[in-house]
């Protein structure tokens, strides 16, 4: 699995309808063969932080770049965020979904 982790920082005037703006980029995402997962997470200590947690199959990475979507949210990006977002990006060989944690059991 391909799991990254992107930190947008959005113009405070975008925060309230960041997800409304992003929502055709999130679908067609959502969409193709290779998604696992793609999830948008707002920040509780910064309204004008989100946070998207995406898990693509070992393979999909070049699709998912090259799609008409991507490059589309490459030119709306930069339109209503601050400044270009972090990411954390890792390869997990062999996985393709979440397991259960470890350290304790919820009955």
């Amino acid at each position: 699995m391909i799991l990254i982790n992107v930190r947008f920082n959005v113009q405070p005037e975008h925060a309230d309808t960041f997800r409304e703006t992003v929502a055709p980029f999130t679908d067609a995402t959502r969409a193709e063969d290779g998604c696992l997962f793609f999830d948008w997470f707002r920040s509780t200590d910064n309204p004008d932080e989100y946070i998207l947690v995406e898990g693509f199959k070992d393979d999909a990475a070049e699709a998912h770049v090259n799609s008409d979507h991507f490059k589309k949210a490459c030119e709306l990006f930069p339109t209503v965020l601050v400044e270009t977002p972090q990411i954390i990006n890792t390869l997990i060989e062999g996985k393709t979904e979440w397991d259960r944690m470890a350290e304790f059991s919820v009955d």
